[in-house]
């Protein structure tokens, strides 16, 4: 049995998973019934919700292209990377700087049974997948420093992951463990659900998310604003996603704010 057969006997499809929930919501075919039927329950409080996911996806390339070109970074750990989406992190970093180095983490076993479509970069590059739950930060560590240079600056990229961590869960200590790891020069990439501009919608996804047994957390500004500690904000600081360099790319949001908010923090 390939590693793909063995993770598509895993997968479950009796309950919904965030990130099948994510493609459908991007118009993707990697998600079952009751993934669709938890996007539909969604849609039917907040009309906009596929929306706010285009946002979170196109602040992830918006945020991609600003790094390379303002800090010269060029290795990435991009963890909780979804099921594949053109253009994915690693065509972005190495359409730009061809030797840029990527790692893919999750621990969906529908993300692993798609990880081949992940490993296609650039000859000078290198792009790995490790199959991890973010909350297992040593484990993630280890697998990625078979490619990446921790001695050498590093974009973490946690997009759209920590509102499924709670606090009580480790959401902080997860961030410390491994920013702690990240030698100077480095960057936190990070959006995450906020309740601060529409909080009866989102609480009514919340409610949808949890009753179908995922957990699903909001923060406010300055809740998320804990999780840059000691590091400098890039500008325009803590924002909503379409208000994040949106003149970055073609591909910017249109319309007003999303209740996600993003930013990029520099490690000194």
């Amino acid at each position: 049995m390939t590693e793909t057969e063995s993770a598509g006997r895993r997968i479950d499809t009796s309950r919904p998973h965030p990130a099948r929930v994510y493609d459908w919501f991007l118009g993707g075919k990697d998600n079952y019934p009751v993934d669709e039927e938890l996007g539909r329950r969604i849609t039917s409080m907040q009309a906009d919700a596929p929306r706010h996911a285009r946002a979170n996806r196109r602040f992830m390339e918006r945020a991609t292209r600003v790094v390379l070109r303002e800090t010269g970074i060029r290795q990435f750990l991009d963890i909780g990377s979804g099921i594949p989406t053109e253009p994915n992190l690693h065509q972005i970093a190495q359409s730009v700087a061809p030797d840029a180095r990527v790692v893919y983490v999750d621990n969906d076993p529908i993300v692993l049974a798609h990880a081949k479509a992940l490993l296609h970069g650039t000859p000078e590059g290198a792009t790995r997948y490790v199959q991890a739950d973010a909350r297992e930060p040593e484990r993630i560590l280890e697998g990625a420093a078979s490619v990446l240079d921790f001695d050498r600056p590093v974009a973490l990229s946690l997009i759209a992951l920590l509102h499924f961590v709670a606090d009580e869960d480790g959401a902080h200590e997860l961030v410390d463990t491994l920013v702690d790891a990240l030698t100077p020069g480095s960057c936190l990439v990070l959006s995450a659900m906020t309740a601060d501009f529409d909080p009866e919608n989102v609480r009514k996804g919340i409610a949808a998310y949890t009753a179908s047994g995922v957990t699903l957390v909001a923060r406010s500004h300055a809740e998320i604003g804990r999780f840059f500690k000691g590091l400098d904000l890039m500008e325009p600081g803590i924002v909503s996603l379409t208000d994040w360099h949106p003149s970055a790319g073609e591909d910017a949001e249109e319309g007003g704010p999303v209740s996600l908010y993003g930013a990029v923090g520099i490690k000194r």
